[in-house]
């Protein structure tokens, strides 16, 4: 077997060294490859000894054959249509939801990464991994604009926490973690708005009905429950911070900053400056709600729902019994009730 394989090899090299001699050394490779190939080499038993001249003949069908191959594959690649390679970009920034999951995940896991140390200033290793979850999910039902509305609150309730934030923490009543939001803060401020989200990508269309909803209405349940919770901590923090009387909301007596079912009239008004902001986003920079009357609609219902969220920390949280009653619950409640106000005005009011 040695001796009769030999041969193919010495041709080889003949042929590489030839070629290299009269071209250039990456033109004799392919060469000495394409005649090492059992294609080309002469059969084993053939009486017919191999000659220049057939060897010439088959080596050059052999690379015509390789150049037409190739020349129809770049012709294909060619013929292929450029949108299909933009199509999966464009659904995943369209004007509507539902987006596919995974472009959702992968693009929310991009995003999150790459402004993660900005991040995790404002959330802490398990809130940050949560917040990834709540992105991927609002941007599958909500697409790029309701992912916004959310980005916007984190934002802006992050802002409105560091305000004081020294003076804050000299009184005890600052935010624990240094302001950092954990996986109980995201889900407490957030859950509502994404039963909200997915229940308008279940209506599909504007004016499809869920659960006897248009997704309009849903589309205004979902900011009124982020601004909710974002009215709650503008008059939380601004409170806490230049609030001069604060009045506990059940009796009116005067208590210090930073009890529970507190109120003062600088934080009251900064609730209706934190609600307006998100419902104004919501209208004028992205479209989730169409109308002037449905930013009213929204910043009224988180005013009041950031008032009886105060009603509730006053009757009900730091009692005996309710040790359930955290300031995460306590949260969801709010954004509850906001985004039930929200949606009841919408239909009754609006008409939507």
């Amino acid at each position: 077997m040695k001796m009769n394989r030999r041969p193919h090899f010495l041709y080889a090299a003949a042929t590489l060294l030839a070629t290299a001699c009269r071209h250039d050394l990456s033109s004799s490779i392919p060469a000495a490859l394409a005649f090492s190939s059992p294609s080309l080499r002469p059969p084993r038993h053939s009486k017919s000894p191999l000659t220049k001249s057939s060897f010439a003949y088959e080596f050059s069908s052999s690379i015509r054959s390789k150049q037409h191959a190739s020349s129809s594959s770049s012709s294909l690649q060619l013929q292929m249509d450029p949108s299909s390679l933009t199509a999966p970009i464009t659904q995943l920034f369209q004007f509507t939801g539902p987006i596919p999951f995974l472009p959702s995940l992968a693009l929310n896991t991009v995003l999150f990464f790459s402004l993660r140390p900005k991040l995790m200033t404002m959330l802490t290793p398990e809130g940050f991994a949560h917040s990834l979850a709540l992105g991927t999910m609002l941007w599958t039902t909500l697409g790029w604009r309701g992912w916004t509305v959310c980005v916007v609150y984190l934002f802006l309730g992050q802002a409105v926490t560091k305000v004081g934030f020294e003076e804050k923490t000299k009184l005890g009543i600052a935010e624990g973690r240094g302001g950092r939001r954990g996986p109980e803060n995201v889900w407490g401020s957030a859950f509502t708005a994404v039963l909200c989200a997915a229940a308008a990508a279940q209506g599909g269309g504007k004016e499809d009905l869920f659960l006897g909803l248009t997704s309009n209405i849903w589309l205004l349940g979902y900011v009124a429950s982020l601004a909710t919770k974002l009215a709650d901590t503008f008059a939380s923090e601004i409170g806490k911070a230049y609030g001069k009387t604060t009045f506990l909301i059940t009796s009116l007596k005067p208590v210090p900053r930073g009890t529970e079912g507190a109120i003062s009239l600088e934080g009251t008004l900064a609730s209706i400056v934190g609600g307006s902001l998100l419902s104004l986003y919501a209208y004028a920079v992205v479209g989730l709600i169409p109308t002037l009357e449905g930013v009213g609609v929204a910043t009224f219902a988180a005013f009041v729902a950031t008032m009886i969220e105060s009603l509730i920390g006053a009757t009900l949280q730091e009692k005996e019994g309710l040790a359930w009653m955290s300031n995460e619950v306590v949260n969801f409640f709010n954004t509850l009730i906001g985004a039930a106000i929200a949606i009841a005005m919408g239909v009754f009011l609006l008409g939507m």
